[in-house]
């Protein structure tokens, strides 16, 4: 494992989607998320950091210091329960230093707990994680139209149903789009609780290819063309900061130059006043 990270980071992260649905509702029949009040489409962070999972366990497999904690049909307490069957947890003798001793067998193991962090109580207590690396809900620049189409399926499951259907096979259904939007989210990268749970410059770098290449890992016909657009890191050379993130992500401006609906991201111009950047912050504008 590489050196434990020594720089504050915050970031800005742009993707795209055409013609899909980013990230469904279940609670509004797996409609696009849309914030109500502005018409702004919304993906929550946790269907991002989903998608930076499944990167990393494609990309690293089950290699060591690398494996995910939080992944389908996984059984969690599982996880916690071999962590206390390891020698270094057997042999602490209190409570308070089982905890502790399992706590960090579970952020050496699990890429993902000592990225976002976890709460690790459901069964023997591994304790609670506060990752360094948090992302806020991504929102579209501009207010997005979702659009019903009806599609339909010739092909029928049983007998009864062709029966029924008379020789029309045809079932019909509904799929909901959004025809374009692009969406921006936040994110922050802290140095002081990556030395608690040992997220390195290696993970750091994982992190960005995760960020540039998980749609290309996620594919699907419901979700459309979804592509990471930008990604604009600002790094501080203190652990603490040298400048409030706010301050950083308002010199960041996405304008909109074409006329009427915008259907592709050269319809919007990304700028960065870099001649306002503060003190002590570097920025890295990554290719994606």
């Amino acid at each position: 494992m590489s050196e434990t990270l020594r720089n504050k980071f915050d970031f800005v992260y742009m993707f795209d989607v055409v013609d899909g649905n980013p990230n469904g509702d279940p609670d509004a029949g797996n409609l696009p998320r849309i914030d109500s009040e502005t018409g702004n489409g919304l993906v929550t962070d946790v269907c991002l950091k989903r998608k930076i999972r499944n990167y990393v366990l494609a990309a690293k497999g089950a290699e060591k210091g690398f494996d995910i904690f939080v992944k389908e049909r996984a059984i969690l307490n599982d996880a916690i329960d071999k962590a206390y069957e390891s020698e270094e947890v057997k042999s602490k003798t209190k409570e308070g230093d089982k905890t502790q001793a399992a706590r960090q067998i579970m952020c050496s193991k699990y890429y993902d707990i000592r990225t976002f962090g976890a709460v690790m109580a459901t069964g023997q207590n591994a304790g609670q994680v506060r990752g360094p690396v948090q992302m806020t809900f991504a929102r579209s620049v501009d207010p997005v139209t979702p659009q019903e189409h009806t599609i339909t399926r010739v092909a029928v499951a049983t007998a009864k149903e062709a029966e029924n259907q008379k020789g029309e096979n045809h079932t019909m259904g509904r799929k909901t789009i959004i025809p374009y939007g692009l969406y921006v989210c936040h994110g922050f990268v802290s140095s002081n609780l990556a030395q608690q749970t040992g997220f390195s410059e290696e993970d750091l770098t994982l992190l960005w290819s995760a960020l540039k290449n998980m749609f290309d890992l996620d594919r699907s016909a419901a979700r459309g063309l979804m592509s990471a657009r930008k990604l604009i890191v600002f790094k501080h050379d203190s652990q603490l900061g040298n400048a409030p993130s706010d301050k950083l992500f308002d010199l960041v401006h996405v304008q909109k130059e074409s006329e009427g609906p915008a259907r592709s991201f050269n319809d919007y111009r990304v700028t960065i006043d870099s001649e306002k950047l503060p003190n002590g912050v570097e920025l890295l504008d990554m290719d994606v």
